[in-house]
């Protein structure tokens, strides 16, 4: 079981899925793909159909601190307009719409948070909520109303003090998973009572990294943490897990990209490509050490 005792209740919808499938997959904004857009209800159905087993879901804010799921930053690409969404008010983001997916009859919104959520609600599906962790406690206060608790993770970088100064005064212990550099970090929010950190994610840009000693990963599974990596290509050009990123699944082999992963015995996986981690997972599952 992962994280500490007294929140076996709230972490028990992610041990079970972690010990019925072994290495979760974890869709990257859902699935953007074809007709469908990223961060919306529809992209995330797509994720889970096509094999995740968690959802990423980026947070933003309007002006006016309504909540939905987007990535400032891709307002030019996915809205054709240059302003950040954050400088806008609600009324002025309802005004757009996805250029690249619109069509005659269908105007594509960008969806508020509780809106994509709440459909979500009961069923077999998991949740990372990142970014915006700057607005707590107000985000948590809305993810509070929709009493889906077990189902989400939320992100922060370890480094953000005041952000997890806000978690810890916060009453609903959610399953928070960390951004992590260094061990180092990971440690001392695994030994901290206030926090539920069943979890952490971990990144570097770096082959040689304390991350990709497997004494490492299993020293965290006996602190009680499942570990996290991203492989998702950034448009950055930076990598989240030492060069092992989707690029290299679909340019050379899975094998190449997910394999080393498997063997350093990680427990969730990050990518826009959950169909064909799916199918490595299905036949390159490989044993490993398990918390009783």
């Amino acid at each position: 079981m992962f994280g500490r005792p007294e929140h076996a209740a709230v972490n028990a919808t992610l041990n079970a899925t972690l010990d019925r499938v072994g290495t979760l997959i974890v869709a990257h904004r859902g699935c953007g793909v074809g007709s469908l857009v990223q961060n919306t209800a529809l992209g995330v159905k797509a994720a889970l159909l096509s094999g995740a087993d968690m959802v990423e879901i980026d947070v933003s804010a309007s002006r006016d601190g309504r909540f939905f799921c987007f990535h400032d930053g891709t307002e030019p690409e996915l809205l054709g307009v240059q302003a950040n969404l954050q400088t806008m008010s609600a009324f002025e983001i309802d005004q757009h719409s996805y250029v690249w997916r619109d069509r005659p009859g269908r105007d594509v919104k960008v969806e508020g948070l509780g809106t994509v959520l709440k459909q979500f609600r009961g069923q077999d599906a998991l949740f990372t909520v990142d970014r915006s962790w700057w607005r707590w406690p107000a985000l948590l206060t809305l993810l509070d109303g929709l009493k889906m608790t077990p189902q989400l993770l939320i992100k922060c970088p370890a480094w953000e003090s005041v952000s997890l100064d806000l978690l810890r005064a916060h009453p609903v212990k959610y399953p928070f998973l960390p951004i992590c550099g260094t061990p180092e970090e990971a440690h001392e929010l695994l030994d901290d009572s206030q926090l539920n950190v069943p979890g952490v994610e971990v990144i570097t840009t770096t082959r040689d990294s304390p991350w990709f000693d497997p004494a490492v990963i299993a020293d965290l599974h006996a602190r009680g943490a499942f570990v996290f990596v991203n492989t998702m290509t950034l448009t950055t050009g930076i990598h989240l897990f030492g060069g092992l990123d989707d690029e290299t699944a679909v340019r050379v082999s899975p094998e190449a990209a997910w394999g080393p992963i498997f063997d350093l015995g990680v427990d969730a996986i990050q990518t826009d490509w959950p169909w064909v981690l799916r199918d490595f997972r299905t036949a390159h599952a490989r044993p490993r050490a398990r918390l009783g």
